[in-house]
């Protein structure tokens, strides 16, 4: 028997990926390149705790130009944890998604925002369908989460610049996160890691729930 991807080598190891038997060398270089992990496989898991990320350059920073301070995320943790759970539901119930599709997603969704602060109407779409699917699944959350959340204050308490803003936050912790590898879902497994425990937030419990952002 030989790898199910090199053909050559002896295979060591099962590859849920591609469902056969695989050498660790092919295991190492294919990984999110061109198989499609399961996050749940014990080697990918195994690999991202070793796995170094591209350094990060602080001239691509997305959206330099919003501030965002440590009382905001004290006031909006509530938003930024939805948004976050929201995100990651979308992520793994839709089947092909990975990290580039989520930052394309964001990105539109970001501008979109942007235009809505300077007084214009007028939404960005990916070209990409799968992130063109994560924004408009991500919108139409968002836009439940501040329905509900009025309508049971009798008032709008989250802006537009409020989700811009965590729209942002998100955009910059793909940034960090995010491995580089073409099919890697290095992000999505990191929002998975810390909010897939976290009870779904009910906007009619939203006001003072705690969050640990990560670093």
């Amino acid at each position: 028997m030989s790898c199910a991807i090199c053909k050559t080598r002896r295979p060591r190891r099962y590859c849920p990926g591609v469902r056969g038997e695989i050498c660790p060398l092919c295991c190492g270089t294919s990984r999110e390149v061109t198989v499609d992990c399961p996050l749940e496989c014990d080697y990918l898991r195994e690999a991202r705790l070793h796995e170094k990320t591209p350094e990060p350059d602080p001239k691509q920073l997305p959206s330099p130009d919003v501030e965002i301070d440590e009382r905001f995320l004290r006031e909006h943790a509530d938003l930024f944890t939805f948004t976050c759970q929201a995100l990651l539901k979308i992520a793994l119930s839709s089947s092909g998604i990975i990290d580039s599709d989520v930052r394309e997603a964001l990105d539109a969704l970001a501008r979109t925002y942007q235009t809505l602060g300077s007084g214009l109407i007028y939404e960005t779409r990916p070209a990409n369908p799968l992130a063109a699917g994560v924004q408009q699944r991500l919108l139409e959350e968002l836009d439940q989460f501040r329905a509900q959340l009025k309508e049971r204050l009798g008032m709008e308490t989250v802006r537009d610049a409020d989700v811009l803003r965590v729209l942002v936050m998100l955009q910059r912790t793909e940034f960090l996160r995010h491995n580089g590898r073409p099919r890697g879902r290095a992000f999505i497994d990191f929002l998975r890691q810390e909010f897939s425990e976290s009870p779904n937030l009910n906007p009619a419990e939203a006001g003072g729930s705690g969050l640990i952002i990560p670093n």
